[in-house]
């Protein structure tokens, strides 16, 4: 199993970081009933105000080729686009579980 940590940083004023930030977990966590290869996914907004990352997100799969499925698909990557005009950074890690 691969596991794929990712973290986002917006732009924007606290209001519209939250609200972007909840529209992308909204549809973040539709994804594994959308692709078969996404076994799980878990997404967190930040709720301490002093730490720079807004948002992360945990997904599950069984290997990297299935997560850059799951990267190519046009249900993730409708969720991209929620994000687009706000990300400011974003990191990631991925390691076998």
């Amino acid at each position: 199993m691969v596991k794929h940590i990712v973290m986002f940083k917006f732009k924007g004023t606290p209001e519209e970081k939250r609200s972007v930030s909840e529209q992308f977990k909204e549809a973040l966590v539709e994804l594994p009933s959308l692709i078969p290869q996404l076994k799980s996914i878990e997404v967190g907004i930040n709720i301490n105000s002093d730490e720079k990352w807004d948002l992360v997100l945990t997904a599950t799969a069984d290997s990297l080729e299935d997560v850059a499925v799951y990267s190519a698909h046009p249900a993730h990557k409708n969720a991209v686009s929620i994000i687009a005009p706000f990300k400011e950074e974003r990191a990631c890690v991925d390691y076998k579980a």
